[in-house]
């Protein structure tokens, strides 16, 4: 006996031991309301299980998800796994028949993972089922019989069975009474027993009298706190006689036991035992389940009228880790009355876990990633991390670490972590970051379990834009149609989305009210009204470029647009200013040849303000020439009396532009001849002399000019020679441009060549097009794309330069194309020299030279006239398509 006390008590020992050291742990828990229609979507088991990382050197394709469940006819499981890990409910669940009341409802799924035939591991689920209010109160009977004894006096009091509300939250089962008696003669009286239960009495207010009424009919209102609240009625029938007043009680409002999960079926897990005071059949209990167990729980053991309770044979250890009982102690009395007590049964396990990691994000992107801002600063917190480990001793001590140069992981005791930013962020550099948490136990083995998550680090608008030139350069022509392109604004900015937007704008101030420019925001340049140059040449304007960013950043850039002048006005004479203009001259024999000067402006600049004069109707005599540059209006020959009268001429000014634009004004010109002149018959012979001497002077001057011209060209063409040889040899290294106006200017002077430089449409575009996007057309009239234009040289005439214009040249000064001019020399421009504004569009001090000897008072005056053009030809430098 001594021997096999002590084997029971070593038994004993170990059993207690094995429920100490052995908790059953949960992997998943999901959450799903009751009475949702069958085949309702739970969880993705694949997603949540960590497999990516306790099974990081398999193939997940080859991983397949079966539940572990006994052998039972089809439609009974209440949960289906999909061999890809997918949980659903297979019918509507109800917590009423599944869980007990006012506690947790769940089931516990086991799940085995195999890849392939190789078994993997068992993953155990939690599943809740939340409770709704779809029950209300519920009476034993719809309608009861209550006895007093006439004989009893005011308190009396009879109970009754209390509702009770299928519904296993406590708010949708709280239920609350109302009792209706016309009679005034009962009240409704309610306590709470020993196990908080709430006994019902009805109590007697005063004496009965049987013979006067010898029963009453009351209604006991049942409502529960549900939302909407539901209610049922009781209808109480009371008959004055003696009735059982007693229930059976238990000695305890509940019990907890353990059990191990290797217990035999053929052991009892526990007997009930209550009493009533009662005698007789009142005093004769009976024991049954509860309405607040569960079917499900009902299934995994069996009562016996004795109180005796057994496992079931359908009972599976580790099928679940607690279990809570309801049981019900009824007696036979008439009407019977019961009592409940609650029975909670842990089932022991013994089994050896690696630890599990739990990382909550701060802005969770996926179960496995998060986003972190990169203005984030150092120290900013991320991520939480719980990690479980349910072993004891060295098996149940956690270590966990992570090696990253970004984040940093510090403890926060009790196996809980914080994960922090341990450097500046710059998405600009790096933009995600793969970070791995490494957690392993003490024991030996050490079980080490390894999780890995993304961290995409999030824009912010922490870059300016920033323009590609601090100044951008473009030419145009005055006089184009509305919307001509100019060119395009360009700027960069690193940042994404908004922030990464640019718009584009014109900065307007109060000098610049009237912009003919438009900016569309992507930057394109183009004329929102025509350009007149001779209002303004220049184009100062400063452009600002604005992110959509949060807050929004910009910056400025520089815009000078140069406007180019085109022959749109024709010149007028100032001089004379009336038209016809009288004119009265006094001529005797020591009079200048020199008459008057003719005087013209134009608002064009260069060629296009490039004045020739001639004279369209003169007279017979050829008394009279006007210097086709100088405008200088003389006699052609000597005069003589008898060319005294009044003469009707008729001149004209022309420019030099395409197409040639012109002018014209009338002089009567009164000639008074003084005595003293020779009459034309004396002067004849005098006259042929003079004249074949000023033929020599003419032929020998002409001749000067062509050879000075001739050696000028051709230093011209060696110093262009060399310019494009030097700039062919440095293609490769420099990427040469063209030169600029003022260069090739500076070079034309050097060599004492006066020609004239003007730039044209093509190389405007040349530069130009430099900043529009090739891939995009704004000029419908090229075929070929902007890129596959090149540059060629082609002969160019220069516009000629008119002769003296007489009557009998006037008709064919038009097609005339070569010519020579002598520059007379002026000994009477005392009133007709230009004035200033007038010589800023033709004339400067300095620029005349003289072909013929002698001095004046005016020799110091040069005008500013282009030299003779000649039969030759220009190269002209201009955009072909290939």
């Amino acid at each position: 006996m001594k021997i096999a006390a002590m084997t029971r008590n070593i038994l004993l020992l170990c059993l207690v031991y094995i429920v100490l050291s052995s908790v059953e742990t949960i992997d998943i828990i999901y959450h799903v309301n009751e009475e949702e229609s069958p085949y309702t979507y739970i969880g993705d088991i694949a997603a949540h299980s960590n497999l990516s990382h306790s099974l990081k050197h398999q193939q997940q394709t080859l991983i397949t998800f079966t539940q572990l469940q006994r052998k039972v006819s089809s439609g009974s499981h209440l949960f289906n796994v999909t061999r890809t890990g997918k949980l659903y409910t297979t019918q509507t669940l109800d917590a009423e028949s599944m869980c007990a009341y006012n506690k947790e409802c769940s089931r516990t799924v086991k799940v085995a993972v195999r890849k392939e035939e190789t078994f993997v591991k068992v993953i155990k689920i939690k599943i809740i089922i939340e409770d709704i209010n779809d029950h209300q109160p519920e009476f034993p009977e719809d309608q009861i019989k209550l006895e007093f004894r006439e004989t009893d006096g005011k308190g009396s009091t009879q109970t009754i069975l209390n509702a009770v509300d299928k519904d296993i939250s406590f708010l949708n089962s709280n239920i609350t009474y109302r009792l209706k008696d016309k009679s005034k003669k009962f009240s409704l009286s309610i306590f709470k027993d020993f196990d908080d239960l709430p006994v019902l009495k009805i109590t007697l207010k005063g004496m009965l009298d049987r013979e006067v009424k010898d029963n009453y009919i009351l209604q006991l209102v049942a409502k529960d706190g549900g939302s909407p609240p539901k209610e049922s009625i009781l209808n109480i029938q009371i008959v004055v006689m003696d009735i059982n007043d007693h229930r059976p009680k238990f000695s305890q409002k509940s019990f907890n036991i353990s059990i191990s999960d290797t217990h035999h079926i053929s052991s009892p897990v526990f007997i009930l035992s209550a009493t009533d005071l009662d005698s007789g059949k009142n005093g004769d209990i009976t024991y049954n389940y509860s309405q607040r167990t569960s079917s499900y729980t009902r299934k995994n053991f069996k009562l016996l009228s004795n109180g005796e309770i057994f496992l079931n044979e359908n009972f599976y250890k580790d099928k679940q880790q607690k279990y809570k009982l309801y049981f019900e102690a009824k007696d036979n009395g008439k009407p019977s009355l019961s009592s409940t007590v609650m029975l909670i049964i842990n089932i022991i396990n013994n089994q050896n876990n690696a630890p599990t990691i739990n990382i909550d994000f701060v802005s969770p992107l996926t179960e496995s990633s998060t986003s972190v801002s990169e203005a984030s600063k150092i120290g900013s917190f991320i991520a939480y991390v719980m990690v479980t480990d349910t072993d004891s001793g060295p098996n149940g001590q956690i270590k966990c670490n992570i090696h990253h140069k970004i984040f940093q992981l510090s403890n926060m005791g009790s196996k809980e972590y914080k994960i922090l930013v341990k450097e500046p962020l710059d998405r600009e550099t790096i933009d995600h970051y793969v970070v791995s948490i490494v957690c392993h136990d003490m024991g030996s083995p050490p079980l080490k379990t390894k999780k890995q998550f993304s961290v995409k680090v999030t824009d912010v608008n922490d870059v300016e834009p920033h323009f590609t030139k601090e100044t951008f350069q473009f030419l145009t022509y005055e006089n184009q149609k509305v919307d001509f392109p100019i060119g395009f604004i360009n700027a960069t900015d690193p940042d994404l989305g908004d922030g990464g937007q640019l718009t584009y704008s014109i900065i307007n101030d109060n000098n610049n009210d009237n912009i003919p420019f438009q900016l569309t925001k992507y930057g394109f340049i183009s004329t929102s009204q025509p350009i007149d140059r001779e209002v303004k040449d220049i184009y100062n304007l400063q452009v600002l470029v604005k992110d959509n960013g949060t807050p929004s950043l910009n910056n400025t850039a520089n815009i000078l647009i140069e406007i180019l002048d085109k022959n749109d006005n024709a010149p007028y004479f100032t001089f004379p200013n009336n038209d016809p203009y009288n004119l009265d001259v006094h001529y005797h024999p020591h009079s200048k040849k020199d008459i008057t000067i003719l005087k013209a402006s134009d608002k064009d600049t260069g060629n296009n303000a490039f004045l020739t004069y001639g004279i369209l109707r003169s007279n017979d005599k050829k008394l009279f020439t006007v210097n086709s540059h100088t405008g200088v209006l003389s006699f052609s020959r000597t005069v003589y009396q008898n060319d005294a009268g009044t003469y009707e001429l008729q001149f004209i000014v022309k420019d030099g532009g395409t197409p040639v634009q012109s002018a014209t004004t009338a002089i009567i010109l009164t000639l008074f001849v003084s005595n003293d002149t020779s009459p034309m018959l004396t002067a004849i012979h005098s006259q042929s002399g003079n004249n074949m001497n000023m033929t020599w002077i003419i032929i020998i001057v002409a001749a000067a000019v062509i050879l000075s011209v001739a050696i000028v060209v051709s230093i011209t063409l060696c110093v262009f020679r060399c310019i494009n040889h030097f700039n062919n040899s440095q293609t490769t290294k420099n990427n040469p441009k063209f030169l600029s106006q003022t260069e090739m200017r500076q070079i034309l002077y050097q060599t004492n060549n006066p020609v004239a430089i003007t730039r044209n449409a093509e190389e405007i575009f040349s530069r130009n097009l430099q900043s529009i996007n090739p891939k995009t057309s704004y000029y419908p009239e090229m075929e070929q794309p902007a890129n596959e234009w090149k540059f060629s040289t082609t002969p160019r005439k220069l516009p000629p330069v008119p002769q003296h214009y007489n009557k009998d040249v006037a008709d064919s000064l038009a097609e005339q194309k070569c010519y020579n001019d002598s520059i007379m020399t002026s000994n009477n421009l005392n009133n007709t020299l230009p004035s200033q504004k007038e010589r800023n569009r033709g004339w400067s001090e300095g620029d005349i030279t003289h072909q013929t000897s002698g001095t004046s008072e005016y020799s110091n005056y040069r005008p500013n006239i282009p030299p003779t053009p000649k039969c030759t030809q220009e190269q002209e430098t201009y955009l072909e398509p290939v």
